[in-house]
């Protein structure tokens, strides 16, 4: 081999090794870059993105366990709430000729589907009366109705 080969091997080796020396450098400097948008992700912590993707499905899971039990517990109150009083309509009026004032009242209290009770109250100059009768989603459910309790009944399911 000539001198003039020995150089241009050499040239060429130089320039192969500066190649692999720059791919070396732009290869740390990206691993560099994904470490460091992989600890800004894990926020500090000492894990690699596996680890992280993992703890994240975990802590998904058991929201979803928490979302699942307040969607249940919501529904079972939200039935307990069809159930409660909601309606409620109060009608005075004389029941009796010789009374005066309004003294005589009904009132309805129905929950969501207009189920409840009637109490009426019949009022006179020496006696008063209690009536309470069952209603079911608006109508009389034994006993039928006057007309100042269905008037209260309707009224109630009005509003």
């Amino acid at each position: 081999m000539s001198v003039d080969e020995v150089w241009w091997v050499a040239v060429g080796a130089s320039a192969v090794a500066l190649i692999a020396l720059v791919l070396a450098a732009w290869s740390a400097r990206w691993l560099r870059r994904i470490r460091r948008a992989q600890r800004a992700l894990v926020v500090g912590e000492t894990a690699d993105l596996v680890e992280f993707a993992v703890g994240m499905q975990t802590r998904i899971e058991q929201v979803e366990g928490v979302v699942a039990k307040a969607v249940a517990e919501v529904t079972a109150q939200r039935r307990r709430l069809d159930s409660c009083y909601q309606r409620r309509a109060l009608v005075r009026y004389d029941a009796l000729k010789d009374s005066g004032g309004k003294q005589s009242s009904s009132i309805a209290l129905l929950d969501a589907k207009g189920s409840g009770v009637v109490i009426s109250a019949i009022q006179g100059r020496d006696a008063a009366r209690i009536y309470v009768k069952e209603v079911l989603t608006g109508d009389a459910a034994s006993v039928e109705l006057t007309p100042e309790e269905r008037q209260a009944v309707d009224r109630a399911m009005a509003s």
